[in-house]
């Protein structure tokens, strides 16, 4: 049946019925307008395999299956450009639950104005499209690669969809976070299923070397391509856009205490990290079992699955696809309600304030269509995964600067962030025009410092130096706008700082309104680092230096382990 075995239809048909009934029981939960948006109810290990699972999803390993197919092993960077982010996601996580926000756009507009908060609503909704489309688009890919092409990929795109919206709709955030532990499981198996079997029939990490006669296949940095200077200006602007992907605040803030969070948000993105390494080597297993023969890169990891599994247990398969799906779908639904939250909260309930929750509850599920059939229209109009992800990288760093600015420089204004947000975006534009190309053709030292290559679709800014260009202008522009214009009002920013600086304490009440610190929690004094400036940096407890420390201690030791095995 659609090329698969009967026990593969029987394990696939098992898992979809199951998570979908599980979603849908996770609706009892659901009381109102903060349970369904952002329930505060939720442990470390729910909250780890809530990052993993929203974090991970299967266009990722197809992303780097591909790059790595047809660039080596450098091609992990297309998702390990995080991993140099990840030991700061131990700080932000904190800070993130001690907004006590519903949404990111509640930060803006506490720390700034409400027409920023609406402003970061619109791109963040924008930016979450063009992920679901992204990951509709490479999961498609490996499933229509599975089933032989009897199903076409459009067709795949369209029931994963009904699938997720199903459950996602009914349960909101606390379905999706219980539905992620599940898919979580089942997304680590996904990674790692097809490795054993792929090494064995290519004789190992010999057998690989003794095929693969190129020695640049197995270095960790392409200079043609993915030198360290790529991943250096990838990695400083994933950092300054992960604040801003609507998602983050789910995966930080949905815990008891900011303990949860912290431990959820780094350990779950840690366990991402590794299983990227079984991404980037099924892909170079790939280039030494396929060799000789033309395939599709976005179809490698689709195609290693349907060559092994089969053959080696009946309804392994099924495994496989009920594993991707699940990859797909712990994605999909939280940010289809971070969406719906964005719009609702941050859009609609302003301008149509003392409506009854019911009300909002329905506009925020519409909202959530709507964003859905944004994401797949993305998703037919994307030509590869690997074009897709490079647009998602740029779209959070472009209100991440304003975020960045307002949090530790308190003469930050509000005009300052539109202008740092509107010079960004205009500066991206321009980079991709071909008079802008042309001009940077022409500057002195262009060769040498690869200003501009040589792609498919003709010459274009090379990406490191258009986020350098976007990230620059953004920042320069948001300063002096800032320094030029009324500053915010001085009782506003200390009610923001005082969030910032005061701990979420176990068992501590909820208050209606976001940003809001309950009567009995005592704020703390201030301990900056800068004292009596505008510059706004906390001094560090022990546990943030400790933790940060030994994150950065991790990260060397995965590199280290990536690089040993691969030799």
């Amino acid at each position: 049946m659609f090329g698969l075995h009967t026990a593969d239809i029987v394990v696939l048909v098992a898992y979809l019925v199951g998570i979908i009934a599980i979603g849908i029981g996770a609706a009892r939960f659901v009381k109102n307008m903060g349970d369904y948006f952002m329930p505060r109810s939720f442990g470390k290990g729910m909250l780890i395999m809530h990052a993993f699972g929203t974090g991970t999803h299967s266009d990722q390993a197809v992303g780097v299956a591909s790059k790595t197919f047809t660039s080596g092993l450098s091609g992990i960077w297309y998702q390990w450009l995080w991993l140099f982010c990840t030991p700061f996601y131990w700080l932000i996580a904190p800070i993130m639950r001690r907004f006590r926000a519903i949404t990111v756009a509640d930060v803006f507009t506490v720390r700034y104005h409400q027409s920023v908060g609406m402003l970061f609503a619109v791109v963040g909704m924008f930016n979450l499209m063009v992920n679901i489309g992204v990951m509709l688009k490479g999961s498609s890919a490996v499933v229509a690669s599975c089933f032989g092409d009897a199903i076409s990929p459009n067709t795949i795109i369209a029931l994963m969809t009904i699938m997720f919206l199903i459950y996602g709709l009914a349960g909101g955030l606390a379905a999706a976070i219980i539905t992620d532990f599940i898919q979580g499981i089942m997304t680590i198996i996904f990674s790692f299923v097809l490795l054993p079997f792929v090494l064995s029939a290519v004789g190992g990490i010999d057998g690989l070397r003794q095929t693969i006669t190129d020695p640049q296949m197995f270095s960790l940095v392409a200079p043609a391509e993915i030198g360290f200077f790529y991943i250096a200006v990838i990695a400083v602007n994933a950092l300054i856009g992960i604040v801003t992907q609507p998602h983050t605040m789910g995966n930080c803030a949905a815990g008891r205490t900011e303990s949860d969070g912290r431990f959820g948000f780094t350990i779950g993105n840690f366990i991402k990290r590794i299983c990227t390494m079984a991404w980037s080597i099924t892909g170079l297993a790939a280039v030494a079992y396929f060799a000789g023969r033309e395939i599709e890169p976005d179809q490698v990891y689709g195609l290693m699955a349907r060559e092994f599994l089969p053959a080696i247990l009946p309804g392994l398969l099924g495994v496989f696809l009920a594993a991707l799906l699940a990859s797909v779908m712990s994605s999909c639904d939280s940010f289809m309600i971070a969406s719906s939250a964005l719009f609702t909260e941050n859009v609609y309930r302003p301008l149509k304030p003392g409506r009854s929750a019911s009300h909002y509850l329905a506009v925020g599920r519409v909202t959530s269509l709507v964003v859905v059939a944004g994401g797949v229209f993305f998703a037919f109009w994307l030509s590869g995964v690997v074009e897709g992800l490079e647009i998602f990288w740029k779209i959070s760093p472009m209100m991440g600067i304003a975020f960045w600015l307002g949090l530790f420089w308190r003469r930050a204004t509000t005009a300052g962030a539109w202008a740092s947000t509107a010079a960004a975006l205009f500066a991206w534009w321009l980079t991709t025009t071909e008079a802008f190309v042309g001009w940077a053709m022409g500057l002195p030292g262009a060769d040498s410092l690869r200003f501009v290559i040589e792609r498919s679709g003709g010459a274009e800014i090379y990406l490191p130096w258009q986020m350098i260009f976007y990230l620059v202008v953004g920042t320069l522009v948001g300063i002096a706008v800032s320094l030029l214009t009324r500053p915010v009002d001085e009782g506003q920013l200390d009610r923001y700082y005082a969030l910032v600086r005061t701990p979420v304490e176990s068992g501590e009440s909820v208050s209606s309104e976001p940003c809001t610190i309950p009567d009995e929690i005592e704020i703390p004094p201030k301990n900056n680092v800068f004292a009596d400036s505008s510059i706004e940096i906390m001094v560090p407890d022990k546990s943030s230096v400790y933790g940060f420390v030994g994150s950065w201690c991790l990260v060397g030791c995965m590199i280290y382990f990536f690089f040993a095995i691969t030799r």
